[in-house]
């Protein structure tokens, strides 16, 4: 018998992850390259020392100041509904939201149903929670046939839809006519995951699926503060859902799972929620002109309401990325083959992006 004695799924099989490579451009993994103020780090050291206070004590297992903050910030997005604390959720990044997702509606004798290509943690979180992974496919331009969706979904009765928009690693929306669609699809006996990780970069006119939580009560949408934020090493994502979804995550979250220094630092975050998202319009813009000067090399690019653009095709994409890499620049070998993911970084981070990905391919 081989050692340690592993689930004989797990066996071999690498953790996940990024290459986290010491490089002078880092456009590999999403992240806002914008850091906070010194307004706002003021603003988090103190809160935390203030926490510190009571380190030798639990923290709020309930978090109640940060859901309600979290429930005011997410009400921005939801239409004439709002959004209040009883209905958020909050756990370490939003890939610990959907993995309590998974235990709390997942598990043996039931299913999870996602669209390919879409994000490689899903299937793992199916697997982790000994939950069947069914994943259907989508179209050549990356989005989602909701007449084949709805039939899977009728076919296979899952117990949880997760559906990224936009999608990671392809940058599409969800149309938004699908939400309603899909989530009578799931009916009472699932529910429907809009995973909206990158929701604050959608384009002009693409509204947020929180604008159906009201009318559709198996819908779940989950945010990060990683992204827009520019909080990717905070690790605070959160759900927002019906009472009673949250409800049941509460039965499997972990003791005291969010320490009182995330909250402190998420509540202080919160507080200055304009500054932090003062970026984002930059970002889109880079984003824009980045997709629109890859389709003038000659690159296929799909459509992006993220902070990334996947392009392609290449015969060798792992050569082009170890020759970018050798340029000084890190970007992601991830999506179907053939295929790049380049995060958008400050003008002076895409330059050199630009400048490395013309003389890899010898354009």
């Amino acid at each position: 018998m081989s050692w340690p004695p592993i689930r004989a799924e797990l066996a071999g099989i690498e953790p996940y992850g990024a290459p986290q490579l010491d490089v002078p451009v880092q456009l590999n993994v999403n992240e806002n390259p914008y850091g906070p103020s010194e307004a706002c780090l003021d603003d988090i050291a103190s809160s935390v020392r203030e926490a510190a206070r009571t380190l030798n004590r639990y923290p709020d297992r309930e978090f109640v100041e940060l859901r309600a903050g979290l429930a005011a910030y997410l009400t921005r997005d939801s239409g004439d509904a709002p959004i209040t604390p009883e209905m958020v959720w909050a756990a370490n990044g939003s890939n610990e939201v959907m993995l309590q997702l998974l235990q709390a509606f997942g598990g043996p004798g039931r299913t999870a149903v996602s669209f390919a290509p879409t994000y490689s943690m899903y299937p793992e979180y199916a697997r982790d929670t000994n939950t069947e992974w069914v994943a259907g496919t989508r179209e050549s331009d990356f989005s989602l046939d909701l007449e084949k969706a709805r039939a899977l979904i009728e076919e296979v009765r899952p117990s949880v839809v997760l559906l990224p928009s936009p999608n990671n690693p392809t940058g599409t929306a969800l149309d938004p006519a699908s939400i309603g669609a899909l989530s009578a699809a799931v009916g009472d006996t699932g529910i429907l995951v809009v995973d909206e990780a990158y929701g604050e970069f959608r384009r002009a006119g693409v509204p947020s699926a929180l604008e159906s939580l009201a009318t559709h009560r198996n819908l779940v949408v989950t945010r990060t503060m990683s992204k827009a934020f520019a909080g990717a090493g905070l690790r605070l994502g959160y759900v927002a859902a019906d009472p009673a979804i949250c409800d049941a995550i509460r039965v499997v979250r972990l003791p005291y799972h969010l320490s009182a220094v995330t909250q402190a630092t998420a509540l202080a975050a919160l507080r200055h929620t304009d500054e932090l998202l003062g970026n984002v319009d930059a970002l889109r813009a880079e984003r824009d002109a980045t997709v629109s000067w890859l389709r003038e090399q000659g690159f296929t690019v799909a459509e992006s309401d993220a902070n990334y653009a996947l392009f392609g095709m290449f015969p060798d994409r792992q050569a082009v990325w170890q020759g970018l890499l050798e340029h000084g620049v890190l970007i992601r070998e991830t999506g179907p083959d053939g295929w790049l993911r380049v995060s958008i970084g400050t003008p002076a981070e895409m330059d050199a992006f630009k400048k490395a990905l013309l003389e890899v391919t010898a354009r």
